[in-house]
């Protein structure tokens, strides 16, 4: 049975990133995340309400700084008092799971999709996406990126600037490029 490319991003298969259903629901995403950064503070609240009406899941205290991106939005789901700084970016081709009370500082990146390896499959713009999860407590320094398939432990600390490419463990302090657990 045919799937579109949006069942086969949500299933984690092989997907054309360039399809038009796809394309219409990043416009969507663009157009809440626009609402959103350039509403006056007192206007906008915590979140503008198109940005809070797209997520999968957001906690009534969630507070997102403004200038934010996301691609698509309804794969994010935020827990209890998570706060956002500004220039974050969530690439939100898979589930995003943050935690209560987690805090990601400014220009933190979350990336789900990931590219074909094979150049000639990557020409075809296919894209297949992991999802990233980050558990609760949770501190992401400034600057931080997390590639797709990535799970960071409870009360877990990224470093400023890290490139989080494995799992982090649970209470763990990782820094660096690629980030490692600091002795």
């Amino acid at each position: 049975m045919p799937q579109s490319e949006f069942e086969k991003m949500q299933a984690g298969d092989w997907y054309s990133c360039l399809d038009p259903q796809l394309s219409e629901m990043r416009h969507r995403a663009l157009d809440a995340c626009h609402e959103h950064s350039h509403l006056s503070p007192a206007e906008r609240g915590n979140i503008g309400s198109k940005l809070r009406a797209l997520f999968a899941k957001c906690a009534g205290d969630v507070r997102i700084e403004a200038r934010f991106h996301c691609a698509y939005g309804i794969n994010i789901h935020l827990g209890r008092d998570v706060f956002l700084n500004v220039g974050c970016v969530i690439l939100d081709t898979a589930p995003v799971q943050i935690g209560d009370h987690s805090m990601l500082g400014p220009n933190v990146q979350i990336y789900c999709a990931d590219h074909h390896r094979e150049p000639e499959l990557r020409k075809q713009h296919l894209e297949i996406a992991r999802p990233v999860t980050i558990g609760e407590n949770v501190w992401i320094g400034g600057g931080a990126i997390i590639l797709p398939g990535v799970t960071i432990g409870d009360a877990a600390i990224v470093g400023a600037g890290s490139v989080v490419t494995r799992d982090v463990p649970a209470g763990a302090t990782v820094v660096g490029n690629p980030a490692r657990v600091r002795a």
